[in-house]
This record gives C-alpha cells, structure tokens and sequence, in this order.
C-alpha cells in the first residue's frame, strides 16, 4: 500500500523523466481544455443572433 503513494517530490521526478510534450501533443491538450469553451461561445453567439433576428420580425408583425 504505502508503494501507491507518491510523494511530491516522486511525483516530479517522473514528470521529468516523462519529458515536455510533442507539439502535436501540445495542440491536443489546447484543444481538449480550450474547445469546448469555443464551442459554446459560438453556440451561444449564434444563438442570440437567432434570438434577436426573430424578436425583429415579431415586433415588424405587430402594428402598434
């Protein structure tokens, strides 16, 4: 049991012995933690545009 437990320097050894990353690598964990936020920004910005081109047709039917 006490062989799971790394200790933080242990932790760090490994991490560098396991070496930076390769550039394709990189673009992969940007991509991984920034896509989904883009997506969603442009869902949400593509959505409004839907929102607001509708509220402008309601309000050109109805008269006042």
């Amino acid at each position: 049991m006490a062989a799971l437990l790394l200790s933080p320097t242990t932790a760090l050894v490994v991490a560098a012995h396991l070496g930076g990353l390769h550039p394709y690598e990189n673009a992969l964990v940007l991509a991984i933690a920034f896509g989904p936020f883009i997506v969603l920004g442009i869902v949400v910005t593509v959505l409004r545009r839907r929102d607001v081109a509708d509220e402008s047709k309601t309000e050109k039917r109805i008269p006042d």
